[in-house]
């Protein structure tokens, strides 16, 4: 084999790795910059949707994962809070990739807390009171106020925008 091709085969097996690493660890935990973009494996174990979603709270740790059907079939990780009847998340009001895909479909995906994977939609929750009562709860979980950032350069949680998953049939 001559140079060129090892050297081809090299740059190939490159890029082949490049695409399985982002594919298989993107996102990174974090809501800004590279935080952003999206993977596209959720894994986890489909799962019978529960009867209540609030039993999860402070038994599964950290942040879901939430892949949307249809494509692009991209993974982020959100931020949550289980309810009775379903699962409460909340975005930035940015009009950001995931809340636009929400806003245009009909908010079917999967969304996998711990181990287990639910197949659920989202619907946004446009109704001022309803959505502040939804994100004083996930703003609590979170250790802030209503008033307060989630980070330098965010909007207050006031503002932020509520979607609210429930089992899909």
């Amino acid at each position: 084999m001559n140079k060129g091709k090892i050297a081809g085969i090299a740059a190939a097996s490159v890029v082949v790795i490049a695409i399985l690493g982002w594919a298989f660890t993107a996102p990174y935990l974090s809501n800004e910059g590279l935080g952003r973009l999206p993977g596209i494996h959720i894994g986890g174990t489909e799962t019978a949707p529960l009867d209540d979603f609030s039993q999860l709270n402070g038994v599964i740790q950290g942040p879901l994962m939430m892949k949307q059907a249809g494509f692009p079939p991209f993974v982020s990780y959100l931020s949550w809070v289980g309810m009775p009847d379903g699962v409460i998340t909340a975005t930035r009001p940015d009009n950001g990739r995931w809340a636009r895909r929400v806003r245009e479909s009909n908010g079917d995906g999967w969304l996998r807390i711990g181990d287990a994977t639910y197949t659920m939609r989202a619907t946004e929750i446009v109704d001022d009171e309803q959505r502040l009562a939804m994100m004083e709860l996930w703003a609590a979980k979170a250790g802030r106020t209503l008033d307060e950032p989630l980070y330098e350069g965010s909007e207050p949680l006031r503002d932020w925008k509520v979607f609210f998953w429930t089992p899909r049939s």
